[in-house]
Protein backbone atom coordinates (compact mmCIF):
# COMPACT_ATOMS: atom_id res chain seq x y z
CA UNK A 1 0.00 0.00 0.00
CA UNK A 2 1.32 3.61 -0.77
CA UNK A 3 -0.27 6.96 -0.24
CA UNK A 4 0.28 9.81 -2.69
CA UNK A 5 0.29 14.14 -1.94
CA UNK A 6 1.65 17.16 -2.90
CA UNK A 7 3.90 19.56 -1.16
CA UNK A 8 2.26 22.93 -0.68
CA UNK A 9 4.35 23.96 -3.14
CA UNK A 10 3.42 21.18 -5.83
CA UNK A 11 5.88 18.75 -5.03
CA UNK A 12 5.03 15.14 -5.48
CA UNK A 13 5.52 12.60 -2.24
CA UNK A 14 4.38 9.20 -2.30
CA UNK A 15 5.02 6.93 1.08
CA UNK A 16 5.09 3.43 1.04
CA UNK A 17 5.03 1.83 4.99
CA UNK A 18 6.94 -1.19 5.29
CA UNK A 19 6.56 -2.42 8.98
CA UNK A 20 8.71 -5.51 7.54
CA UNK A 21 12.02 -3.68 7.54
CA UNK A 22 13.62 -1.66 10.00
CA UNK A 23 15.01 0.73 7.33
CA UNK A 24 14.54 3.93 5.93
CA UNK A 25 15.06 4.91 2.21
CA UNK A 26 14.39 8.41 1.45
CA UNK A 27 14.97 9.17 -2.83
CA UNK A 28 14.26 12.41 -3.99
CA UNK A 29 14.48 11.83 -8.03
CA UNK A 30 14.27 14.72 -10.82
CA UNK A 31 13.25 14.55 -14.24
CA UNK A 32 16.13 15.01 -16.60
CA UNK A 33 18.94 13.82 -17.40
CA UNK A 34 21.49 13.39 -20.96
CA UNK A 35 18.31 13.21 -22.99
CA UNK A 36 17.57 17.30 -21.93
CA UNK A 37 21.20 18.45 -22.85
CA UNK A 38 22.24 19.92 -26.39
CA UNK A 39 25.43 20.13 -27.78
CA UNK A 40 26.98 23.49 -25.47
CA UNK A 41 26.44 21.46 -21.99
CA UNK A 42 27.14 17.83 -22.56
CA UNK A 43 27.64 16.21 -19.36
CA UNK A 44 25.99 19.16 -17.67
CA UNK A 45 23.51 16.76 -15.79
CA UNK A 46 25.84 14.16 -14.45
CA UNK A 47 28.02 16.32 -13.47
CA UNK A 48 25.76 18.76 -11.35
CA UNK A 49 25.16 15.45 -9.94
CA UNK A 50 28.25 15.14 -8.47
CA UNK A 51 28.03 19.26 -7.39
CA UNK A 52 25.58 18.62 -5.13
CA UNK A 53 28.07 16.51 -2.72
CA UNK A 54 30.28 19.53 -2.66
CA UNK A 55 29.15 21.46 -0.24
CA UNK A 56 26.40 23.52 1.43
CA UNK A 57 25.90 26.82 3.35
CA UNK A 58 24.91 24.89 6.34
CA UNK A 59 27.86 22.00 5.47
CA UNK A 60 29.99 24.02 3.66
CA UNK A 61 31.94 20.80 2.18
CA UNK A 62 31.80 17.51 1.34
CA UNK A 63 33.50 16.22 4.36
CA UNK A 64 30.70 17.66 6.30
CA UNK A 65 27.84 16.23 4.31
CA UNK A 66 29.74 12.43 4.32
CA UNK A 67 30.34 12.57 7.86
CA UNK A 68 26.57 12.85 8.96
CA UNK A 69 25.35 9.51 6.63
CA UNK A 70 28.34 8.15 7.58
CA UNK A 71 28.08 8.15 11.20
CA UNK A 72 24.82 6.41 11.35
CA UNK A 73 25.66 3.57 8.90
CA UNK A 74 23.99 4.99 6.20
CA UNK A 75 24.27 3.75 2.89
CA UNK A 76 24.02 6.73 0.29
CA UNK A 77 24.67 7.57 -3.69
CA UNK A 78 22.83 9.21 -6.58
CA UNK A 79 22.89 8.67 -10.23
CA UNK A 80 21.91 10.19 -13.29
CA UNK A 81 20.36 8.37 -16.69
CA UNK A 82 18.52 9.57 -19.54
CA UNK A 83 15.45 10.88 -18.62
CA UNK A 84 15.85 10.75 -14.35
CA UNK A 85 18.24 12.25 -12.04
CA UNK A 86 17.99 10.56 -8.43
CA UNK A 87 19.56 11.18 -4.70
CA UNK A 88 19.13 8.63 -2.17
CA UNK A 89 20.30 7.39 1.18
CA UNK A 90 19.06 4.22 3.42
CA UNK A 91 19.48 4.21 6.92
CA UNK A 92 18.21 2.81 10.41
CA UNK A 93 14.64 4.09 10.68
CA UNK A 94 15.06 6.08 13.31
CA UNK A 95 17.73 8.36 11.50
CA UNK A 96 14.91 9.22 8.60
CA UNK A 97 14.92 13.20 9.79
CA UNK A 98 18.61 13.14 9.11
CA UNK A 99 18.27 11.96 6.06
CA UNK A 100 15.31 14.13 5.04
CA UNK A 101 17.52 16.95 6.52
CA UNK A 102 20.52 16.44 4.61
CA UNK A 103 19.71 15.27 1.11
CA UNK A 104 17.34 18.52 1.07
CA UNK A 105 20.06 20.78 2.12
CA UNK A 106 22.17 19.50 -0.95
CA UNK A 107 19.32 20.37 -3.10
CA UNK A 108 18.36 23.46 -2.14
CA UNK A 109 21.81 24.71 -0.41
CA UNK A 110 24.26 23.51 -2.41
CA UNK A 111 27.21 26.30 -3.05
CA UNK A 112 27.97 25.66 -6.19
CA UNK A 113 31.22 27.62 -6.30
CA UNK A 114 33.58 28.07 -9.57
CA UNK A 115 36.51 26.64 -7.26
CA UNK A 116 34.61 23.70 -6.39
CA UNK A 117 33.53 22.95 -10.05
CA UNK A 118 37.01 23.22 -11.15
CA UNK A 119 38.10 20.82 -8.73
CA UNK A 120 35.16 18.31 -9.68
CA UNK A 121 36.67 18.52 -13.55
CA UNK A 122 39.21 16.11 -12.51
CA UNK A 123 36.89 13.48 -10.76
CA UNK A 124 34.60 13.56 -14.00
CA UNK A 125 37.46 13.26 -16.30
CA UNK A 126 38.48 9.89 -14.72
CA UNK A 127 35.41 8.72 -14.40
CA UNK A 128 34.99 8.94 -17.64
CA UNK A 129 38.36 7.59 -18.59
CA UNK A 130 37.03 4.71 -15.98
CA UNK A 131 33.92 4.21 -18.31
CA UNK A 132 35.75 3.98 -21.34
CA UNK A 133 38.21 1.67 -20.29
CA UNK A 134 35.37 -0.93 -19.31
CA UNK A 135 34.06 -2.85 -22.28
CA UNK A 136 31.45 -4.66 -20.22
CA UNK A 137 29.96 -1.02 -18.52
CA UNK A 138 30.08 0.77 -21.63
CA UNK A 139 28.58 -1.71 -24.14
CA UNK A 140 24.83 -1.13 -23.39
CA UNK A 141 25.87 2.85 -23.95
CA UNK A 142 27.61 2.26 -27.31
CA UNK A 143 23.92 0.31 -28.23
CA UNK A 144 21.99 3.43 -27.65
CA UNK A 145 24.21 5.26 -30.18
CA UNK A 146 23.44 2.91 -32.97
CA UNK A 147 20.15 3.73 -32.14
CA UNK A 148 19.84 7.28 -31.16
CA UNK A 149 22.89 8.62 -33.29
CA UNK A 150 20.96 11.54 -34.76
CA UNK A 151 19.63 13.06 -31.49
CA UNK A 152 20.54 13.20 -27.61
CA UNK A 153 19.61 9.75 -26.30
CA UNK A 154 22.83 8.45 -28.17
CA UNK A 155 24.77 10.78 -26.26
CA UNK A 156 27.10 9.70 -23.85
CA UNK A 157 25.66 10.67 -20.16
CA UNK A 158 29.10 11.40 -18.76
CA UNK A 159 29.02 14.16 -21.65
CA UNK A 160 33.22 14.52 -23.40
CA UNK A 161 35.98 15.77 -22.01
CA UNK A 162 35.98 19.18 -24.03
CA UNK A 163 32.29 20.26 -22.53
CA UNK A 164 33.59 19.16 -18.81
CA UNK A 165 36.91 21.53 -19.39
CA UNK A 166 34.91 24.25 -20.48
CA UNK A 167 31.04 24.30 -18.30
CA UNK A 168 31.18 27.35 -15.32
CA UNK A 169 28.80 28.20 -12.72
CA UNK A 170 26.52 30.00 -14.69
CA UNK A 171 25.72 26.77 -17.05
CA UNK A 172 25.20 25.03 -13.83
CA UNK A 173 22.88 27.53 -12.04
CA UNK A 174 20.65 27.99 -15.38
CA UNK A 175 19.94 24.28 -15.74
CA UNK A 176 19.34 24.34 -12.19
CA UNK A 177 16.71 26.77 -12.50
CA UNK A 178 15.40 24.73 -15.55
CA UNK A 179 14.75 21.55 -14.25
CA UNK A 180 15.06 21.37 -10.04
CA UNK A 181 11.24 22.95 -9.79
CA UNK A 182 8.91 21.21 -7.66
CA UNK A 183 6.44 20.01 -10.60
CA UNK A 184 9.55 18.07 -12.06
CA UNK A 185 10.67 16.44 -8.69
CA UNK A 186 9.37 13.14 -6.93
CA UNK A 187 10.07 12.36 -2.99
CA UNK A 188 9.67 8.76 -2.03
CA UNK A 189 9.88 7.61 1.32
CA UNK A 190 9.81 3.88 1.89
CA UNK A 191 10.14 1.49 5.05
CA UNK A 192 9.08 1.69 8.55
CA UNK A 193 8.36 5.20 9.75
CA UNK A 194 5.56 7.61 11.60
CA UNK A 195 2.97 8.59 8.61
CA UNK A 196 1.74 11.76 10.42
CA UNK A 197 5.57 12.60 11.39
CA UNK A 198 7.04 12.01 8.16
CA UNK A 199 4.82 14.29 6.29
CA UNK A 200 5.15 17.23 8.85
CA UNK A 201 9.41 16.56 8.11
CA UNK A 202 8.82 16.65 4.67
CA UNK A 203 6.95 20.05 4.23
CA UNK A 204 9.66 21.23 6.56
CA UNK A 205 13.01 20.41 4.48
CA UNK A 206 11.32 20.62 1.27
CA UNK A 207 8.99 23.76 1.05
CA UNK A 208 11.26 25.91 -0.10
CA UNK A 209 11.88 23.96 -3.96
CA UNK A 210 11.32 26.56 -6.71
CA UNK A 211 7.76 26.86 -7.70
CA UNK A 212 8.70 27.56 -11.02
CA UNK A 213 7.59 25.40 -14.38
CA UNK A 214 9.97 23.49 -15.35
CA UNK A 215 11.29 23.44 -18.82
CA UNK A 216 9.92 20.19 -21.21
CA UNK A 217 11.96 17.52 -21.57
CA UNK A 218 13.15 17.32 -25.32
CA UNK A 219 11.05 14.68 -27.44
CA UNK A 220 13.10 12.20 -29.15
CA UNK A 221 11.37 10.20 -32.34
CA UNK A 222 13.12 7.18 -34.27
CA UNK A 223 13.25 6.02 -37.47
CA UNK A 224 15.22 3.29 -38.83
CA UNK A 225 15.14 1.51 -42.60
CA UNK A 226 18.06 -0.79 -42.05
CA UNK A 227 20.46 -2.37 -39.97
CA UNK A 228 22.41 -0.48 -37.71
CA UNK A 229 26.27 -1.59 -36.58
CA UNK A 230 28.74 0.21 -34.25
CA UNK A 231 31.92 -1.11 -34.29
CA UNK A 232 34.57 0.42 -31.55
CA UNK A 233 38.12 -0.72 -32.57
CA UNK A 234 39.65 -2.27 -29.19
CA UNK A 235 42.36 -4.58 -28.85
CA UNK A 236 40.74 -7.03 -26.51
CA UNK A 237 40.99 -10.45 -25.45
CA UNK A 238 37.26 -10.71 -25.25
CA UNK A 239 34.47 -9.12 -27.98
CA UNK A 240 32.18 -7.03 -25.87
CA UNK A 241 28.67 -6.50 -27.98
CA UNK A 242 24.97 -5.71 -27.77
CA UNK A 243 22.51 -7.33 -30.53
CA UNK A 244 19.22 -6.34 -30.11
CA UNK A 245 16.05 -4.32 -31.76
CA UNK A 246 13.95 -1.51 -31.46
CA UNK A 247 11.17 -1.83 -28.95
CA UNK A 248 8.21 -0.28 -26.88
CA UNK A 249 8.58 3.18 -25.06
CA UNK A 250 7.57 3.04 -21.19
CA UNK A 251 3.69 3.35 -22.05
CA UNK A 252 3.08 0.53 -24.31
CA UNK A 253 0.62 -2.01 -23.86
CA UNK A 254 2.70 -4.58 -24.97
CA UNK A 255 5.68 -3.57 -22.38
CA UNK A 256 4.79 -6.74 -19.88
CA UNK A 257 4.81 -8.83 -22.75
CA UNK A 258 8.23 -8.02 -23.44
CA UNK A 259 9.59 -8.08 -20.41
CA UNK A 260 8.14 -11.72 -20.58
CA UNK A 261 9.50 -12.32 -23.52
CA UNK A 262 12.89 -11.47 -22.55
CA UNK A 263 12.95 -13.78 -19.32
CA UNK A 264 12.60 -16.58 -21.91
CA UNK A 265 15.50 -15.71 -23.61
CA UNK A 266 17.49 -14.51 -21.44
CA UNK A 267 16.44 -13.64 -18.11
CA UNK A 268 18.16 -16.64 -16.10
CA UNK A 269 20.95 -19.44 -16.28
CA UNK A 270 18.13 -21.46 -17.99
CA UNK A 271 17.42 -19.24 -20.74
CA UNK A 272 17.34 -20.57 -24.22
CA UNK A 273 20.67 -17.78 -24.94
CA UNK A 274 22.16 -19.05 -21.38
CA UNK A 275 21.67 -22.60 -23.11
CA UNK A 276 22.89 -21.85 -26.14
CA UNK A 277 25.79 -19.52 -26.13
CA UNK A 278 26.73 -20.16 -22.43
CA UNK A 279 26.49 -23.89 -21.93
CA UNK A 280 28.10 -23.92 -25.54
CA UNK A 281 31.37 -22.62 -24.05
CA UNK A 282 30.89 -19.70 -26.32
CA UNK A 283 30.51 -17.21 -23.34
CA UNK A 284 31.06 -16.63 -19.72
CA UNK A 285 27.51 -14.77 -19.75
CA UNK A 286 24.68 -13.59 -21.59
CA UNK A 287 21.74 -11.69 -20.66
CA UNK A 288 18.73 -9.95 -21.93
CA UNK A 289 17.00 -6.67 -21.28
CA UNK A 290 14.55 -4.35 -21.78
CA UNK A 291 14.93 -0.85 -21.87
CA UNK A 292 11.68 1.19 -21.69
CA UNK A 293 11.90 5.15 -21.79
CA UNK A 294 8.89 7.70 -22.27
CA UNK A 295 8.91 8.52 -26.08
CA UNK A 296 11.48 5.41 -27.70
CA UNK A 297 12.65 1.64 -26.24
CA UNK A 298 14.56 -1.48 -27.47
CA UNK A 299 15.45 -4.92 -26.47
CA UNK A 300 19.12 -6.11 -26.75
CA UNK A 301 21.00 -9.46 -25.42
CA UNK A 302 24.54 -8.86 -24.00
CA UNK A 303 27.34 -10.75 -23.98
CA UNK A 304 31.30 -11.03 -24.00
CA UNK A 305 32.75 -13.60 -26.00
CA UNK A 306 36.21 -15.13 -27.37
CA UNK A 307 37.41 -12.65 -30.40
CA UNK A 308 37.43 -16.04 -32.65
CA UNK A 309 33.97 -16.74 -31.55
CA UNK A 310 32.44 -13.75 -32.17
CA UNK A 311 30.48 -14.20 -35.32
CA UNK A 312 29.19 -17.62 -33.79
CA UNK A 313 27.63 -16.11 -30.81
CA UNK A 314 25.86 -13.41 -33.09
CA UNK A 315 24.54 -16.29 -35.02
CA UNK A 316 23.29 -18.35 -32.16
CA UNK A 317 21.96 -15.01 -30.48
CA UNK A 318 20.02 -14.51 -34.35
CA UNK A 319 18.49 -17.97 -34.51
CA UNK A 320 16.74 -17.82 -31.10
CA UNK A 321 15.40 -15.05 -31.76
CA UNK A 322 13.76 -16.51 -34.95
CA UNK A 323 13.33 -19.27 -33.19
CA UNK A 324 11.26 -17.62 -30.65
CA UNK A 325 9.42 -15.51 -33.97
CA UNK A 326 8.82 -18.56 -35.79
CA UNK A 327 7.73 -21.15 -32.82
CA UNK A 328 4.98 -20.74 -30.36
CA UNK A 329 6.46 -20.96 -26.56
CA UNK A 330 5.51 -23.92 -24.92
CA UNK A 331 2.30 -23.35 -21.80
CA UNK A 332 5.48 -24.36 -19.65
CA UNK A 333 8.06 -21.91 -20.18
CA UNK A 334 5.36 -19.44 -20.50
CA UNK A 335 4.86 -20.36 -16.80
CA UNK A 336 8.35 -20.43 -15.80
CA UNK A 337 8.98 -16.89 -17.31
CA UNK A 338 6.02 -15.25 -15.59
CA UNK A 339 6.62 -16.98 -12.02
CA UNK A 340 10.41 -15.64 -12.38
CA UNK A 341 9.56 -12.25 -13.36
CA UNK A 342 6.94 -12.57 -10.29
CA UNK A 343 9.94 -13.98 -8.10
CA UNK A 344 12.30 -10.78 -8.94
CA UNK A 345 9.71 -8.76 -8.13
CA UNK A 346 8.59 -10.07 -4.81
CA UNK A 347 12.38 -10.59 -3.86
CA UNK A 348 13.05 -6.71 -5.13
CA UNK A 349 10.46 -5.70 -2.92
CA UNK A 350 11.49 -6.70 0.23
CA UNK A 351 14.13 -3.79 0.12
CA UNK A 352 13.20 -0.52 0.85
CA UNK A 353 15.62 1.37 -1.39
CA UNK A 354 14.13 -0.61 -3.81
CA UNK A 355 10.77 -0.33 -3.58
CA UNK A 356 11.28 3.49 -3.56
CA UNK A 357 13.28 2.97 -6.76
CA UNK A 358 10.01 1.14 -8.23
CA UNK A 359 7.34 4.26 -7.38
CA UNK A 360 9.15 6.70 -8.33
CA UNK A 361 10.12 5.24 -11.91
CA UNK A 362 6.51 4.63 -12.28
CA UNK A 363 6.08 8.32 -11.23
CA UNK A 364 8.13 10.17 -12.88
CA UNK A 365 6.93 7.80 -16.36
CA UNK A 366 3.84 9.44 -15.31
CA UNK A 367 2.15 5.67 -15.37
CA UNK A 368 -0.28 4.70 -13.07
CA UNK A 369 1.09 3.43 -9.89
CA UNK A 370 0.62 -0.52 -9.70
CA UNK A 371 0.06 -2.52 -6.38
CA UNK A 372 2.56 -5.77 -7.04
CA UNK A 373 -0.78 -7.65 -6.96
CA UNK A 374 -2.06 -5.37 -10.15
CA UNK A 375 1.38 -5.81 -12.04
CA UNK A 376 1.34 -9.55 -11.44
CA UNK A 377 -2.23 -9.55 -12.99
CA UNK A 378 -0.93 -7.87 -16.07
CA UNK A 379 2.04 -10.47 -16.47
CA UNK A 380 -0.11 -13.17 -15.50
CA UNK A 381 -2.57 -12.25 -18.58
CA UNK A 382 0.58 -12.44 -21.10
CA UNK A 383 -0.25 -15.21 -23.89
CA UNK A 384 1.85 -17.87 -26.10
CA UNK A 385 -0.01 -15.50 -28.48
CA UNK A 386 0.99 -12.45 -27.22
CA UNK A 387 4.88 -13.54 -26.84
CA UNK A 388 5.06 -14.91 -30.66
CA UNK A 389 2.97 -11.50 -32.07
CA UNK A 390 5.81 -8.99 -30.25
CA UNK A 391 8.63 -11.28 -31.57
CA UNK A 392 7.18 -11.01 -35.18
CA UNK A 393 7.19 -7.54 -34.85
CA UNK A 394 10.51 -6.43 -32.83
CA UNK A 395 12.40 -9.25 -34.96
CA UNK A 396 12.42 -7.83 -38.07
CA UNK A 397 15.63 -6.84 -40.24
CA UNK A 398 14.86 -2.84 -40.57
CA UNK A 399 15.00 -2.91 -36.45
CA UNK A 400 17.35 -5.18 -36.13
CA UNK A 401 21.34 -3.16 -34.37
CA UNK A 402 24.52 -4.31 -33.25
CA UNK A 403 27.53 -2.41 -30.86
CA UNK A 404 30.55 -3.74 -30.86
CA UNK A 405 33.65 -3.50 -28.69
CA UNK A 406 36.73 -5.77 -30.13
CA UNK A 407 39.71 -6.06 -32.35
CA UNK A 408 37.21 -5.40 -35.30
CA UNK A 409 37.34 -2.92 -38.48
CA UNK A 410 35.15 -4.00 -41.52
CA UNK A 411 31.52 -4.18 -41.07
CA UNK A 412 30.97 -6.13 -44.24
CA UNK A 413 31.07 -9.64 -42.31
CA UNK A 414 28.66 -8.90 -39.73
CA UNK A 415 26.27 -7.24 -42.45
CA UNK A 416 25.97 -10.53 -44.07
CA UNK A 417 24.99 -12.26 -41.36
CA UNK A 418 22.98 -9.68 -39.17
CA UNK A 419 19.41 -10.93 -40.59
CA UNK A 420 16.71 -12.94 -40.18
Amino acid sequence: MYKRSKLKNGTRVILVPMKSTKTVTVLVTVGTGSKNENEKNRGISHFLEHMFFKGTKNRPTKLDIAKELDRVGGSYNAFTGKEHTGFWAKVDSKHCGLVLDVISDMLLNSKHTQEDIDSERGTIIEELNMFFDNPLMRIPFLFEEVLYSDNSMGQNIGGTKEIVNILQRKDFINYYKQYYTSDNIVIVVSGNFDEKNIKRKIEKYFSSISKAKSKKQTKITEKQNKVGILLNYKKTDQTHLCLGVRGYRSDHKDRDVLNVLSVILGGNMSSRLSMSVVEKGLAYYIYTSPEHYKDVGYFAAQTGVNNKKCFDAIKLIIDEYKKIKEEKVSLEDLRRAKDCLKGQIVIALESSSAVANFFASAEMDDKKLLTPEEKFAKIDAVTADDIQRVAKDIFVNDKLNLALIGPFKDTKPFKKILKF
